[in-house]
């Protein structure tokens, strides 16, 4: 595992390492890898994670390949590790570049003392990434512009970015992340999210990559009182995925939305793992997550809601629905519940099905073929969650694309 190598080896370590790199090196120096005897990571494929770190490392600029053009239209695209000159003052609002020590300062705090197995994605990303590979950006105001966020591997080679932003106070925007795995490519991604008082944030992360493309992804929220926060993600076509998302409401009196669906297929493995905690009273989540599995792949949800006792009055709900399209196929689910207030309403709930055989021969009855009905049945399934995404077709059309997938 060359990633590895890199970190351990004591004749050719990483040369000319940052503050943060610094703090993660040493405690990966002495745990490397994720105890597998850990809840999110025991249903982790060790083969596929070992094939996700046997790549050269790189950290030069790669083009993405985009499926449209921008032209003339009303959006900000920014592709992490080109340099691109990011200062837009306007009358309703400003988008600037943190500074370096501002930066440092959001992820030390949030790194220094943490679990080496819980938090070894972003320590790893942070080990990794050198600064042309480091975006912060300060948002705040009205009217913002959509926001498009690119990253993105290159082939036969490991790619890794971070991306910090922070949302002043009375600030609402529209974000989505795409992650790019180009075929035989590792790509480690690691987001922070800082949401202002009375602030409101859609954010969309959509990750598509090629055959044997590999990616972890890790995403960090934190949520100041009155902020809404609404999240909607895609997995798909990547030989290894992993999305694993921490939300952390910091005073309660906030609301959460996530809605999140994941597809395999072949020998494929995609999971997501999200943690929800609430800080303080009248917290609100409504969360669902989708898996759909065929030939012999495998999709992981595990989810946990952490209500301490501090956060009464908080309302909570985290479903798991599954689609199973083969004999062959594993999806493995567990929402979790983690309650110590005792004044609350809370419920999660799992379950795992497969396409209805009534609906489907209707619709063969009335002369679509078995392929044109499942696809009808499926475009269903799948509109839930696109929907949710702050993406219009005109930019992705994610239905397209993933039905083309099957």
């Amino acid at each position: 595992m060359q990633i590895i190598e890199s970190i351990t080896n004591k004749e050719k370590p990483l040369d000319h390492k940052s503050t943060i790199q610094k703090i993660c090196f040493d405690k990966l120096k002495v745990t490397p890898l994720p105890n597998k005897k850990n809840e999110i990571w025991r249903m982790a494929s060790k083969t596929k994670l070992a094939s996700f770190l046997n790549y050269k490392l790189s950290d030069d600029f790669h083009d993405p390949v985009i499926p449209y053009d921008t032209a003339n239209q009303d959006f900000l695209r920014i592709i992490i590790g080109e340099h691109q000159n990011i200062n837009y003052i306007d009358e309703n609002y400003e988008i600037k570049i943190l500074e370096e020590e501002e930066i440092v300062n959001l992820i030390k705090e949030k790194i220094i003392d943490c679990d080496t197995t819980t938090n070894w994605s972003n320590l790893l990303n942070h080990c990794l990434t050198k600064k042309r590979n480091i975006l912060g950006l300060n948002i705040s105001g009205q009217k913002i512009p959509y926001i498009e966020i690119i990253s993105n591997s290159k082939y036969d080679l490991f790619s890794s970015k971070t991306l910090i932003i922070n949302i002043d106070k009375d600030t609402n925007a529209d974000i989505t992340q795409i992650n790019l795995g180009d075929e035989n490519s590792a790509l480690s991604a690691s987001s922070y999210l800082f949401i202002g008082k009375n602030s409101s944030v859609n954010h969309g992360i959509v990750s598509y990559g090629e055959k044997k493309s590999y990616i972890i992804n890790s995403l960090n929220v934190f949520q100041d009182k009155d902020s809404e926060y609404n999240l909607g993600s895609l997995q798909f076509k990547f030989n290894f995925a992993r999305l694993e998302i921490d939300v952390n409401q910091t005073e309660g009196n906030a609301k959460t939305k996530i809605k999140g669906m994941q597809i395999t297929k072949d020998n494929e493995q995609i999971s997501t793992y999200a943690k929800i905690k609430f800080n303080g009273p009248n917290g609100y989540l409504d969360q669902l997550n989708k898996s759909l599995a065929k030939d012999r792949s495998h999709s992981v949800f595990e989810g946990l809601i952490i209500v301490p006792q501090i956060a009464q009055k908080t309302d909570a709900s985290q479903l798991s629905r599954n689609l199973l399209l083969s004999n062959h196929a594993r999806i493995d689910t567990k929402p979790q519940l983690e309650i110590i207030a005792d004044d609350v309403k809370c419920m999660h709930g799992a379950t795992i099905s497969q396409l209805n055989e009534n609906e489907l021969f209707y619709m063969r009855s009335r002369g679509l073929t078995q392929e044109q009905a499942s696809k009808l049945q499926l475009r269903s399934y799948y509109q839930e969650i696109i929907s949710f995404l702050p993406i219009s077709k005109e930019r992705w059309d994610l239905l397209s694309l993933l039905l083309q997938n099957q």
